[in-house]
């Protein structure tokens, strides 16, 4: 089994049923249900990879160099078609790069303190670059679907805890709309993300004790949710296809999965009806949970019905199924680096 420091990055595609790996030792690609290899570059291929990002089920890939045996520059991000097995695009910028997104018609790029915005995939050119405040994780997510409201983009806002909503359908080349800001947090933060159709983004600070979820269009707080008491590491927010859960994944080795359309399915503190202990007892908490190894980061996904994936650097998969009352079942566990393409 390849070691847990061999991974770098792991995150899944837009419609939750792959995942990319990218290792010290290259790129693997898998399939989540069933768990399969679908591809994989070796390192005289591909080199060390600090970052992949799928479209969607297709062909095409986005990486980054990273590591220390990178082959390709961590200020260049690369697009790979598997189809015809070469790279087809490279774009080179004055910065390392922390973050990739594709969206079928575009090419997102975020650096430290840069993102810049491309049409894609032909003609490939620069719709237009903004400036950020300082952003080493990279934070960027974007609204994937084709029938979206918005081509929603959200990322770390100019002021701390802030995040900046910007719709992508409604800039040209060279210009841009002015970004809507939410002041989501008070501490600096730790993970966002956006469901598919743009209308709800989630957010969490570097304390990490709750997660909070904000209508994009309105602009307004519709749900807190309690991850825990005790500051954590919030590595993963993700929300359902259809919008009705969201799970998150801490260094605690807990992922919660939390119900957004129908909120009186999450729990409630036993003390809510004490008055003295504020917020906190009115808090609501996960409707289910299950667990994973400790300060191991890993990021979740939605399965097929009713179920959580997990995928771990330590090269563990877990699939959980839930149900409404609250109860979660172990359906899956395997080691998914050991999972090869000799299996399909």
């Amino acid at each position: 089994m390849v070691g847990k420091k061999d991974i770098l990055d792991l995150r899944f595609n837009q419609d939750q049923g792959c995942f990319t790996c990218c290792m010290e030792s290259g790129l693997r690609i898998f399939n989540v249900e069933p768990l399969v290899e679908k591809a994989h570059f070796d390192q005289d291929v591909m080199g060390s990879i600090a970052h992949g990002e799928m479209l969607w089920r297709t062909n095409v890939l986005a990486i980054v160099g990273g590591g220390t045996h990178p082959r390709f520059a961590e200020n260049t991000v690369l697009i790979y078609d598997d189809l015809s097995k070469k790279f087809v695009m490279e774009i080179t910028f004055i910065s390392p790069i922390k973050a990739v997104r594709l969206r079928r018609d575009k090419l997102i790029v975020a650096l430290q303190t840069d993102i810049h915005v491309f049409s894609f995939p032909m003609p490939t050119r620069r719709l237009f670059s903004l400036k950020t405040r300082d952003n080493p994780k990279g934070l960027i997510e974007v609204a994937t679907l084709a029938t979206a409201q918005k081509q929603l983009m959200v990322f770390p806002g100019n002021k701390l805890g802030s995040v900046q909503l910007l719709d992508l359908g409604a800039t040209e080349a060279g210009t841009s709309t002015t970004p809507t800001t939410l002041a989501a947090h008070q501490g600096a933060l730790a993970c966002i993300a956006v469901n598919g159709s743009g209308t709800m983004v989630a957010t969490a600070s570097i304390k990490g004790t709750l997660v909070r979820v904000w209508d994009s269009l309105r602009r307004n707080l519709l749900i807190e949710l309690r991850r825990g008491a005790d500051p954590a590491t919030v590595y993963c927010i993700t929300f359902s296809r259809d919008s009705e859960y969201l799970c998150v994944s801490s260094d605690k080795g807990t992922v919660h999965i939390f119900a957004i359309k129908d909120t009186h399915l999450n729990r409630r503190s036993t003390f809510s009806k004490m008055g003295f202990l504020g917020n906190y007892a009115e808090s609501q908490w996960a409707m289910a949970t299950f667990t994973v190894p400790p300060e191991c980061a890993c990021v979740c996904a939605f399965g097929r019905k009713s179920s959580v994936i997990a995928v771990c650097m330590d090269g563990t998969f877990h699939k959980y199924v839930f149900t409404p009352d609250g109860s979660c079942n172990r359906e899956a566990f395997d080691v998914f680096l050991d999972v090869s393409d000799d299996d399909f």
